[in-house]
């Protein structure tokens, strides 16, 4: 039953708030070849899986793997070229959000970012 599920987490959602602060500030600020391309990919692991926990009693372990495999899902549409194939590569909001340029690195990213979430929840 989905509703037994639904909960809110105040100390999960202002971790959602503080990580989404950071993504836009490296977004806005940023451009460099370590932080915005990389360590804001470890990032959008870790805020996903934040607003996650902050609506939803979840294993930390089934959140975590369930966030990487979406992230990796979409890096997956970025090399099928799928914002192209749809249209939509002049939407500037949907082309950065969905992203257009498949890499391996952002695949790593997100395994690292999986890995800090599982370490510092079994702690």
């Amino acid at each position: 039953m989905l509703t037994n599920r639904l909960t809110f987490n105040r100390k999960y959602f202002y971790l959602t708030v503080l990580f989404f602060l950071i993504e836009v500030y490296i977004a806005i600020f940023i451009n460099d070849q370590l932080i915005r391309p990389f360590i804001g990919d470890v990032l959008v692991v870790i805020l996903i899986y934040c607003f996650i926990k902050s609506f939803w009693k979840v294993h930390s372990q089934v959140a975590a793997i369930s966030v990487f495999g979406f992230a990796c899902a979409i890096e997956g549409l970025q090399y099928l070229k799928f914002v192209d194939r749809l249209g939509l590569a002049e939407n500037k909001v949907l082309a950065t959000i969905l992203g257009t340029t498949f890499d391996w690195k952002d695949i790593l990213a997100y395994a690292l970012g999986t890995v800090i979430i599982l370490v510092w929840e079994s702690r």
